[in-house]
Parts: structure tokens; C-alpha cells; sequence
């Protein structure tokens, strides 16, 4: 069955293909039934939101030289926004798909839902399906972009405080040039769409699965993986590697043009980077904590099945092995009760050590150091090249 159906098979479980632009995309012969053509629409969106900019900036003579304190050709900024953030923006979604769309299924494979509650899960995925082709969402979303997006928060919190080439310093207030115009209407509005649209997604994938942790579900925190059996989620947190690369392009974009036009220094902008870390970490992290109370439960469970059992065990093993009187002709050595007493505290211990959201402490660090990397450059303006090789390489050897 098709994936953009209301369908409620688990195996067509997807949070991306879908939605009133995807439809577009494919019917403009940009996307597949699987979001094939990647390419196609990488470099639609690219062009779309960049190189109208670079004609009008060369048409105005606002692309290089020194008429402007930010020619069009120097701003950091909007380059890595079109080309490098929006690329990220568009390939995620691929990512996304093909690292999601086994989830749904896994909690059936692996029994995880109880027989009499499958048809309430297979409402759950129906109820992400009819959200992600939302018709209205969309429209809210543009709606919101040039309502509030563009007049407000681009023009007050995104712009310089210098002479650009998307607009002239005037004395009653800066005034968009041509290209600041395309700017202002077409390529900021499609960056801010795409970004609120994966907002919209992580919505639908945290109430996805805040939906299936209503069911109470077949766990147990003696489950080898340390998870009570949804370790198998750790896994899902790498799809958004791509979204949170963009949302750190953005950033040392925006760092960048404040460093070399307004005199700022990466340090000034440490708060604002270790923030940005932060909240990217909770929007990918936040929809796997649901499963917590559920987690919890499941380790009240078994730590009190297991202290009983091992309770029990120990009163018996005390009264054969340590009782004064044991006879001469038994010996421990070679008996299965010392092993088996220590299988019981082991078996103890690591049901204690259950985590309680299935997240790995390795998958947070990549997260970091994924949204990181696009800001690492920046570090060549404090510290020369020269030397900052020479510090890593004392730090690998």
C-alpha cells in the first residue's frame, strides 16, 4: 500500500512522505514514492533561494568591492544557509525515512504490544499518517512565515547592523534593495518554511510515540539490552544527524558574519553555541523519555521478583553451606549454588542499571560533536592553523 494512504499498516510508518508540498514535489517530477531524486530537489531549492540573489546583487553591483560593508560574494551567512543548510534540510528527509520507517513495525515484530491492543497502536499510526498530510498545517505554516517569520523575527533578530547588499542604509531605516527584496519574499520564506516543517515532523514523531506509550507494553527490565527492550530506539537519534549539521551551519554562519563585519569574537558567541547545542539535543532526545514511566515501572518489577527469588536463595544457601553443623563429606567445591548466587545478584544488578530512556551516552556525544562540526572552522579565528593542527595531533598521539 502506498505510504501517503491512511493506511495504518506499521510498515508504511513514515513522518516525511507525505504533507500537501511532498505531492508537489512529485508531481513536478522532483521526488519519488520513496523521496528518490534527492539530487533534483537539492538543487531546486538551492537555486531557488540562492542564485536570484547573485544575478540582483551583479545587477546592482552589490555582489563584490566596496560600496557596501557586506557585499553580496562575502556573507558567509547566506551561502551556508542556501548552500549548505537547505542541502541538509532537503537530504534529511531521505535519512529520516529510511532510518523511521522500520520503528512502527519493530514494536510488533518484537511482541512489544500486547494482542488486544494492536488495533490501538495501528490507530496511533494512522494518527501520525493524517497529521503528516495535514493540508491545514502547511498553510499555517506559510501563513506563520510571512506573518511572523519575515517581518518579524528575520528583519529584528537576523539582520546586520552594517550596510549589506540586500539593503541600503537610509535615514528613515535600512531599505531592501532588489535582491534584499527576493530575499526577503522568496528565500527566506522557503529556508523558514523547510525548517518549521521538520519542527512540524519531530511534533509528529514525539506524539507518535508519546501515543504508543499510553499502551502499556509488553517490557521488562531483564531484557538483555539494557533498555527493557526498546533499545532499538537508541538507533532512531542518528536520523536527525543532518537536521542538527543545518541548524549548526546556521549558526556558524551567523557567528561568522558577526566576526569578521561587527568585530565580535567566537568566544562572545560561546552562551549562544552551548544553548544551541542543548536545545538540539532535547528536540532529538525529548521523544524518547516518554517511554520512562513505563521503563520505571518495569524496574520496580522485576527488582522486587528478583530481590524475593534472591531472598529466598540466600536463606536457603545460608542454611546448607553456613550452617555450623554442615556435614564434612559436603563440600562447595564444584557446586552449582555459589555460581547460581552470583547469576541472581548479577541478574540484580543489571536490571538496577536498566536506563531509563534508551538513549546511549556515545549516541549523545555524536549528537554534539554532529552539531559541532559546522562551527569547528570558526575555531581558525582564534587559534592559526598552524597550531591548531599541532593541538590535535598532540591530542590523538
Amino acid at each position: 500500500m502506498h505510504a501517503t494512504q491512511a493506511s495504518a499498516d506499521p510498515r508504511d510508518f513514515s513522518i516525511v512522505l507525505g504533507g500537501p508540498l511532498y505531492q508537489l514535489l512529485r508531481r513536478a517530477h522532483m521526488a519519488g514514492d520513496a523521496l528518490e531524486l534527492a539530487r533534483r530537489r537539492i538543487v531546486a531549492f538551492a537555486l531557488i533561494g540562492w542564485l536570484p540573489l547573485l544575478i540582483l546583487s551583479l545587477a546592482q553591483g552589490r555582489a563584490w568591492g566596496t560600496d557596501v560593508a557586506v557585499p553580496f560574494v562575502k556573507d558567509i551567512e547566506v551561502h551556508v544557509r542556501f548552500l549548505v543548510a537547505v542541502p541538509l534540510l532537503v537530504a534529511a528527509e531521505l535519512l529520516v525515512h529510511m532510518r523511521l520507517r522500520p520503528v512502527a513495525g519493530e514494536f510488533l515484530v518484537r511482541g512489544l504490544v500486547p494482542e488486544e491492543s494492536i488495533a490501538r497502536f495501528r490507530e496511533c499510526v494512522q494518527s501520525a499518517f493524517r497529521l503528516r498530510n495535514s493540508i491545514v498545517a502547511e498553510v499555517l505554516m506559510l501563513a506563520f512565515v510571512y506573518g511572523v517569520g519575515v517581518p518579524f523575527v528575520w528583519r529584528h533578530y537576523a539582520g546586520l547592523d552594517v550596510g549589506t547588499w540586500y539593503a541600503q542604509a537610509m535615514p528613515t531605516g535600512p531599505r531592501l534593495t532588489a535582491a534584499g527584496l527576493w530575499f526577503a519574499c522568496v528565500s527566506v520564506p522557503v529556508f523558514q518554511f523547510l525548517l518549521l516543517r521538520w519542527y512540524f515532523r519531530m511534533f509528529i514523531w514525539t506524539r507518535f510515540l508519546w501515543q504508543v506509550s499510553r499502551i502499556r507494553l509488553s517490557i521488562s527490565a531483564m531484557h538483555g539490552d539494557g533498555s527493557a527492550g526498546l533499545a532499538f530506539l537508541n538507533g532512531t537519534v542518528f536520523a536527525f544527524v543532518p537536521l542538527l549539521m543545518a541548524h549548526g551551519a546556521l549558526l556558524a554562519g551567523v557567528v561568522a558574519n558577526r566576526i569578521f563585519y561587527t568585530g565580535a569574537t567566537l568566544m562572545d558567541a560561546r552562551i549562544e553555541i552551548a544553548v544551541v547545542v542543548v536545545y538540539l539535543l532535547i528536540l532529538v532526545l525529548l521523544p524518547l523519555t516518554v517511554f520512562a514511566p513505563q521503563v520505571n515501572d518495569a524496574k520496580r518489577h522485576a527488582s522486587r521478583i528478583y530481590g524475593r527469588l534472591t531472598q529466598r536463595y540466600v536463606r536457603d544457601f545460608e542454611s546448607k553451606w553456613l550452617a555450623d553443623d554442615m556435614p564434612v563429606r559436603d563440600t562447595p567445591l564444584g557446586a552449582g549454588d555459589i555460581q547460581s548466587l552470583a547469576d541472581l545478584n548479577n541478574a540484580l544488578a543489571h536490571v538496577r542499571a536498566t536506563k531509563t530512556i534508551p538513549v546511549t551516552r556515545e549516541a549523545v556525544v555524536k549528537l554534539a560533536l554532529a552539531t559541532l562540526l559546522p562551527v569547528a572552522p570558526l575555531l581558525l579565528t582564534m587559534i592559526p592553523a598552524e597550531e591548531l593542527a599541532t593541538r590535535l595531533v598532540k591530542l590523538l598521539l
